[in-house]
C-alpha cells in the first residue's frame, strides 16, 4: 500500500489527502476514545508485543496502551556524565553535518537551516552530528533528556504527516515536511543540544511535558501518541564523539536497534564545559 502512494501518479494524489494534519487529529481522536480499546489484542498479537515488560495498567483507550509504560529495570539509564545516552528506543542513523546538509536518503539530502527553519541556530551545528532514531509502531514510545542542562521552549513547526518508513524517505523529504517540535537543551556535558521529535502519518499528537525548565538525565521528557515517528538530536562540534560503528552502519544503509537510556557516544576530552 505504501509503495502505491509514494510511487504511482494515483496514489501520490491520495497521498495529499492522508497526509494533512486533519486525518491523523481525527484518527488520534478516535485512539483516544473507549471505541479504540477493542484494537489493543490484535496489535499485540500482530507485533509479538511482550506485555510481561510493561507495567499492569488498565487502558481505557488505545493510546492509553500504545503509551504503556515500560518496567524501569528493563531500560536503565547510564548516568555517567561522560557517556552520550540514547533519548529513545528506535532505529539509529548517524550523519556527520556538513556544509548545512545531512541525512543523504537514497539521494535526498536534508539541510539544517530548513529542518529548524532558523539559519542563526542551525549554524552552531556545522561539522558536528545528526543522529536520527526513528521509531516503529512496536517500539516504546516515550522518550527522555539525554543530560541534566536547561531546556529552551518548545518551537512547534506545522506541516503535514508522512510516514517515516523507508519507502517515503525514499521519495520525498520527509523531515522538513513533517509538523515537529524541537528545543535547544543547555546541557551540562555534552553542550548545546537540540532535540527535535517529528510527527508521523497517523500520529495523533507529540506530547512534551514541559516549557522552560531545569532538567536532569534521564527524565521523561514526552511521548509520541500513535504510530511510528522519530527523534532527531543535533550535537555541536567538540561536543561528544559517537561511536563509529553506527557511521559505519549508516553508511551501509543499515539502521541500527537501539535502547533508550543506552550509551552511544562518549565526552569528547576537549569540550566546553
Amino acid at each position: 500500500m505504501l509503495e502505491f502512494l509514494y510511487q504511482t501518479a494515483l496514489g501520490r494524489c491520495i497521498l495529499k489527502l492522508l497526509t494533512r494534519p486533519g486525518l491523523s487529529k481525527a484518527a488520534g481522536r478516535f485512539m483516544d476514545s473507549r471505541l479504540s480499546k477493542p484494537i489493543i489484542p490484535r496489535f499485540i498479537r500482530s507485533n509479538g508485543i511482550k506485555m510481561s515488560d510493561y507495567l499492569e495498567e488498565n487502558y481505557r483507550c488505545f493510546n492509553d496502551f500504545f503509551c504503556r509504560r515500560i518496567r524501569p529495570e528493563l531500560r536503565p539509564v547510564d548516568m555517567n556524565e561522560n557517556h552520550l545516552i540514547a533519548p529513545c528506543d528506535g532505529l539509529l542513523s548517524a550523519y556527520p553535518i556538513r556544509d548545512s546538509l545531512v541525512i543523504p536518503v537514497k539521494g535526498s539530502r536534508y539541510s539544517i537551516p530548513d529542518l529548524l527553519q532558523d539559519s542563526s541556530l542551525a549554524s552552531r551545528y556545522e561539522k558536528g552530528t545528526c543522529l536520527v532514531f526513528r521509531l516503529c509502531v512496536h517500539h516504546y514510545h516515550r522518550y527522555i533528556y539525554g543530560d541534566s542542562g536547561v531546556k529552551e521552549g518548545n518551537i512547534f513547526i506545522p506541516g503535514v504527516l508522512h510516514t517515516v518508513r523507508p519507502v517515503a524517505l525514499r521519495e520525498v523529504p520527509v523531515f522538513k515536511e513533517n509538523s515537529r517540535e524541537y528545543t535547544v537543551i543547555h546541557s551540562q556535558n555534552f553542550g548545546e543540544m537540540v532535540q527535535m521529535e517529528v510527527g508521523a502519518m497517523l500520529v495523533g499528537k507529540i506530547d512534551n511535558y514541559h516549557l522552560e525548565k531545569e532538567v536532569c538525565r534521564g527524565e521523561e521528557k514526552g511521548r509520541f501518541l500513535y504510530g511510528g515517528s522519530t527523534i532527531i538530536l543535533l550535537l555541536e562540534p567538540n561536543t561528544a564523539e559517537v561511536n563509529e560503528e553506527y557511521f559505519q552502519a549508516t553508511e551501509q544503509g543499515m539502521e541500527t536497534e537501539i535502547k533508550m537510556g543506552q550509551m552511544i557516544g562518549m565526552k569528547k576530552r576537549d569540550s566546553r564545559s
